[in-house]
Order: structure tokens, then sequence, then C-alpha cells
């Protein structure tokens, strides 16, 4: 009797922590090639074995690094993901600038190109795979539809990828975003195995918990959570009120929810991003938590955070105290 391929198999767990590999593609400052594979290093030596990735990042230069990372380890030891939805093409307004209206310090030189259709959702695999320099990707998710048409994404990009899958160019299908309302949307739309819940189901905030988590349990749609540290605010013991969240500046309202869920978990002697890394695995419906990181001890602390012993009472006091739902 075959043993079941945890890529593959949905009734399988992924492994619980996964690295987001957004930094690696020059995500808010640049690092050279040494740099990233000694945060890839970190990550691998650290135990992780999930990796997320996605053309977005860095315009494909995410892609290349983690795949000549990944292609010295082996590969049936390691769980990997990309993203569709969004072609790199030349640019012809190139003219030595940088991508840094996207975040990422690498060069201009190419652009993204939206494309819902199963062809270009074949294509964006096809040149994943050749970025990567791996043949398999194990889940591919729809990126971010809400930024270019969910209609579309519902109607044409979701029944592509089932298309997609059930003729085997890829194990694992779902959609990734950061707009509860578009995940909701594609869990009751399509047969989807999961979906990645960017920065709306954390210990700060819990947005998802009202429509995309109760869609997941009836529809059998597992959860990857991710930015689970909220832009950085949850990664340190002691807030400071200049984080970044999101596209602005942290509104007052949260700031004053961070200060109290910070306090919390000083009373019970457990660091704050400890609970944050392990507060969305306490849900049925969450598989696994990405984390990124661009520095290799980042990695190794929170592979070591992810392994704490955390005490029940910790969350019997957020929960009474209104700050994660009972």
């Amino acid at each position: 009797m075959s043993t079941p391929d945890p890529r593959t198999d949905p009734l399988v767990p992924l492994p619980t922590l996964g690295y987001g590999a957004a930094n690696v593609g020059n995500l808010f400052r640049p690092l050279t090639d040494a740099e990233a594979w000694a945060v890839l290093d970190a990550a691998w030596e650290s135990g992780i074995r999930h990796y997320d990735t996605a053309p977005h990042y860095g315009l494909g230069l995410s892609e290349r690094r983690l795949g000549a990372f990944l292609a010295t380890k082996p590969r049936d030891e390691f769980v990997l993901s990309t993203k569709v939805g969004r072609l790199l093409r030349p640019n012809p307004d190139h003219s030595g600038g940088l991508d840094t209206g996207n975040d990422f310090h690498v060069p201009d030189d190419l652009r993204r190109v939206w494309d819902f259709s199963e062809a270009g959702i074949r294509a964006s695999l096809d040149e994943s795979r050749e970025r990567l320099g791996i043949d398999r990707i194990d889940i591919a998710y729809l990126h971010d539809p809400e930024r270019h048409d969910l209609d579309l994404a519902l109607a044409e990009a979701l029944p592509a990828l089932e298309a997609v899958r059930a003729a085997g160019g890829v194990g694992r299908i779902g959609v990734g975003s950061m707009v509860s309302e578009a995940l909701a949307a594609a869990v009751r739309s399509a047969d989807l195995d999961l979906v990645m819940v960017a920065g709306r189901y954390t210990l700060l905030e819990q947005p998802a918990a009202a429509d995309v988590l109760p869609a997941c349990a009836e529809r059998g749609t597992g959860i990857v959570a991710a930015s689970v540290f909220n832009s950085g605010l949850l990664a340190q013991s002691e807030p400071t009120r200049d984080g970044r969240y999101e596209y602005g500046a942290l509104p007052d309202a949260l700031w004053e929810r961070l200060l109290r869920i910070a306090a919390v978990c000083r009373a019970h002697q457990v660091p704050l991003p400890a609970a944050a890394i392990q507060f969305p695995l306490r849900s049925d419906v969450v598989r696994s938590v990405v984390v990124g990181g661009s520095r290799p001890a980042q990695l190794r602390q929170n592979a070591e955070l992810a392994g704490l012993d955390i005490p029940d009472a910790l969350w019997a006091e957020l929960a009474s105290e209104g700050l994660i739902p009972a």
C-alpha cells in the first residue's frame, strides 16, 4: 500500500511552519546572493520544509534564488508553492530604475501582466518552473485576484486552476490574498485545497474569522496563515508605535489593542512573536503558518518560537479580554 504524499494529498498535513521568500526577492532592502543563501540555509537548518514564493517577489528574483537553494536539497523533503495570475514580460519603459514602487529593490526591466486564462496560468507555471529550476510545484495560488478582477477570477481563473490540477500540472491549488471577502468568495465558488490568508487572521486582528474560516470549514479547504506578524508589529515583544501597518500608519485602535495583547503576553512570560506564530494554528482549519525574514537570526528565532510551550492560560486570558475569538 502506497504512503500518502504530503505535497499532493490534501488529507496529509503540511509542515506547520513555512518560509515566505519575498525577502530573498529584495523586499524592502537589497540582499546579495550570499546573504539570501544564508537566510535560506538558516531556514533549512532550523527544520523548515515548507517554502512559498511568487513571480511578483522581486520580478522573479525570489523564485531564482529559492530554486537554486532547493536544488541542493532532496526533492521529497520539502513542499514548494508559488503563485499564478501575473506574468512577467519585458518592460518597454525600463530606463535603469528599480521596482521600489512595489517595495522590491530590483531592476524594473520586467513588468507584471495580469492573465487569468488557462493558457496564462499554464504559462505562469511553466515559467516559474524554469526560474526555479525545479520540475514539480506542489501548490499554486492565484495571487491577489481582487487587485485585478475578482469576478473574472471566479469565472475563469479558478476553473482553469482546477483543470491544471486535474491534468497533474500541480498538486494542490488555492488563492492567496489579504482581502477576506475575496478569499471567502473563492472558497465558496471552487474546489480549492488551500487558501493563503495574508494578515487577516493574526493575533492582532481576525477579520477572516467572520467569513473565511467558516467557509473553509464548510468546504474542507485548509488555510495557510501568512503575514502573521502584521508587517512586523508582532515581531518583537515590545512593540513600537512607528511600526508599519500594511500601506500606512498604524490606526490608534489597533495600537491600543496591540499594547493590551503585549501586556497579557508579558504577564505570562510568553514572547509576543511566539504567540503570534502559534495563534493561527489553534484553529482546526489552519494547516500551516508562513513567516518571512531577511536575516538568518530571524529564521532561527522563528523556528524556536514556533516550538515554545505556551500555557493555555495565556489564550484563555486573551479570549476573556476579547482580544482573540473565544
